[in-house]
């Protein structure tokens, strides 16, 4: 999918770690490509490159989107079969999908398009050729489950992916805050087994020197155990609550350190690129 004819948009994962870029359009012709930016936590990136006339789809409004709408997916499944198009409806809105410890995307829609590996970064297009999602993921299954769950696509809603790829053209990186500390997503088992008077928290293995949190004392072997009165549960991860603000804002963490609970107040600065 292209914003502004010369800025492709894909996932984060699929131009982790590249060492090439290159597009391929539906005539077959192949383009060299450069990476603008990249989001690992949105699961988005821009790459750019020089063609004089590439097509183009424009995005539409995903807010307007209702279960039982029909959607289109286009991608190369499996990389190999190229242009290939599947068709569905919306499943669902405003999914919460947990993708790491301690962090899941909120918001995404759920369709049953058949998704596969190599569609992902491609668009999901509804009845008026608008872009309105970009494939990330399918979910083939849930945990240590022998069953196999079909038509569980996901992708990300085409107003975030706006929001996104404008800060990433214009600025290479998306703003995000930084606390300066290493940490580990505790849930009840994984704090019982080591001893933690805590359900959830962010587990401090390491403060970094001169951040905000070495400014605020907090230290390595404290738990983050909430902020700003939200305790951290299942529904309420560490690292989603502190992306939903933005350098320079301040934050009261809820710190756990032995058997005391302490109340640090935090100003957050910018994320360094990754």
């Amino acid at each position: 999918m292209a914003c502004g004819g010369l800025h492709p948009v894909t996932n984060a994962h699929v131009v982790e770690a590249s060492q090439r870029l290159e597009v391929v359009l539906a005539d077959g012709t192949i383009l060299p490509a450069e990476l603008v930016g990249s989001d690992p936590f949105a699961d988005l990136a821009v790459i750019k490159i020089e063609a004089g006339a590439a097509p183009a789809a424009i995005f539409g409004d995903s807010g307007l989107l209702l279960p039982g709408d029909t959607v289109i997916a286009i991608g190369s499944p499996l990389g190999d079969l190229t242009n290939t198009v599947t068709v569905g409806v919306v499943s669902a809105i405003n999914r919460s999908l947990e993708i790491s410890s301690g962090y899941q995307m909120e918001g995404m829609l759920q369709t049953d398009a058949a998704i596969n590996r190599g569609n992902s970064g491609g668009p999901l297009v509804d009845l008026r050729g608008e872009v309105v999602g970009i494939n990330t993921l399918v979910v083939r299954g849930s945990g240590s489950s022998s069953v196999v769950a079909e038509g569980l696509g996901f992708s990300i809603p085409s107003n975030t992916v706006k929001a996104i790829v404008d800060q990433l053209i214009a600025r290479g990186v998306v703003v995000r805050p930084y606390l300066g500390i290493r940490w580990g997503w505790l849930t009840p088992d994984v704090a019982a087994a080591n001893g933690l008077a805590v359900l959830y928290g962010a587990y401090i293995t390491e403060v970094t020197p001169n951040s905000p949190a070495a400014d605020s004392g907090l230290q390595q072997g404290d738990v983050l155990v909430g902020m700003d009165g939200t305790p951290f549960d299942e529904a309420n991860f560490f690292l989603n609550l502190l992306l939903q603000h933005a350098p320079g804002d301040a934050v009261t963490l809820v710190v756990k350190r032995g058997n005391n609970e302490l109340n640090l107040k935090v100003t957050l600065a910018e994320r360094p690129s990754l």
